[in-house]
């Protein structure tokens, strides 16, 4: 990307504009899609080199393709990190990240408060090769501390947790893990790097679901990994091409033109989760509301310092528990009774039996996803007619 001047630009313009240098053979302004499985050598000495890593240039779309290196440059440059690798699935990420990082006898600590499907992979297959975990409250500094080993070698945090929207302290996460001499990952999917940057505050890699923000539009399933250190991407990068979990051309394409619009849409659906949030704190019929932006967050001196806006994710929990939750979902017609989060649209869903389902009741209670809890995925639509119809839902229950 071209850069006028010496200053670094805003994030609103590296979203349109990082990883879209014009087409060097036609001039097309939008990186065109390669949709090939494989690419010629000019002479065998050409294709020898490439594989031994001696000449850059594109082998075969598994370990590489322009279409998908346009993305990862976009992606790279507005988390402020030095590379990355688009994956097929934002859970291709996080299993890339744990096989590279994690060996026999070795040990992770994990947000208790997690996508289910991350914390699944831990407890029920990588269990099964002698890796240990420790999933707890990394929100409270002094568990996570108590939670480290000697063979500990991953810290795996997401802040907001999903869906109880705690915030973990990513600066003393770091300090923590780093002490230990383990990796901090940060699983950045809720806040996108728009509001949130991990690598400000110390992270090694941050990971998110291409298929929520990065996307928006409820139409690509994908992930991403960032780095800042070019020697621990090289690390997992070789798992992840020869694992298979790499994202195809097509997608890139899409992501990256979701990534163009990105501030707009995470703006606006945050401005309308502000909006409901404080609508649904003041309802009857909600006992409580999970949102970082409400006045009075006990967390809110860390939320000013480490994010850039609270995001548009809200759970609440009503007084009627799981079924007043099962009647507003019933009832709600704007948003839609779906898993998934980021797009356009707004999404609804129940996590207990839902997103979070794989998970033994026990561990959710523990983690605070409990039956009755709703989570809501605010998305662009007007704030009014979001709000009329979600007050008409909990007038229902009355």
């Amino acid at each position: 990307m071209k850069n006028p001047s010496d200053k670094k630009l805003k994030i609103d313009t590296e979203c349109i504009h990082a990883g879209s240098e014009p087409d060097p053979i036609y001039g097309a302004a939008v990186p065109p899609i390669f949709q090939t499985s494989t690419f010629v050598f000019s002479s065998p000495e050409e294709g020898a080199a490439r594989f031994a890593g001696e000449e850059a240039g594109y082998i075969y779309t598994r370990m590489g393709n322009p279409t998908t290196s346009a993305l990862e440059t976009a992606v790279a440059t507005l988390e402020g990190g030095t590379s990355a690798l688009a994956t097929s699935s934002g859970m291709a990420a996080v299993s890339t990240v744990f096989f590279a990082l994690l060996s026999a006898g070795d040990h992770v600590v994990c947000s208790q408060s997690v996508y289910g499907p991350s914390r699944v992979v831990l407890e029920r297959d990588f269990s099964r090769f002698d890796v240990r975990a420790s999933m707890v409250d990394t929100s409270d500094l002094g568990t996570l501390q108590a939670s480290m080993t000697d063979r500990t070698r991953v810290v795996f945090v997401e802040t907001p947790a999903n869906p109880t929207l705690a915030i973990t302290d990513l600066a003393q996460a770091a300090q923590i893990a780093h002490e230990a001499g383990a990796v901090l990952v940060v699983d950045n999917t809720f806040m996108s790097p728009i509001l949130q940057q991990p690598f400000q505050f110390g992270a090694d890699i941050v990971l998110h679901s291409v298929t929520k923000f990065l996307n928006g539009h409820t139409d690509v399933v994908g992930g991403i990994l960032v780095f800042k250190d070019p020697e621990l991407m090289g690390k997992v990068r070789g798992v992840l091409h020869y694992h298979g979990g790499t994202m195809d051309p097509h997608q890139a394409f899409l992501v990256h033109r979701g990534v163009k619009t990105l501030a707009m849409r995470v703006r606006k659906a945050q401005d309308n989760a502000k909006a409901l949030a404080e609508m649904l704190s003041a309802h009857p019929s909600v006992e409580s509301v999970g949102y970082p932006g409400l006045p009075g967050h006990p967390q809110a001196d860390l939320i000013s310092r480490q994010m850039k806006g609270p995001g548009s994710l809200i759970s609440f929990q009503l007084k009627g528990g799981l079924e007043a939750g099962k009647k507003v979902l019933s009832t709600v017609q704007l948003p839609a009774l779906a898993v998934s989060l980021g797009g356009v649209e707004s999404l609804i869903q129940h996590p207990a039996s839902m997103t979070h389902a794989a998970m033994k009741p026990s561990d959710r209670e523990e983690a605070g996803i409990t039956d009755g809890l709703v989570r809501l995925a605010v998305g662009c639509e007007d704030a009014e007619d979001l709000l009329a119809d979600l007050r008409q839902a909990l007038d229902g229950l009355s």
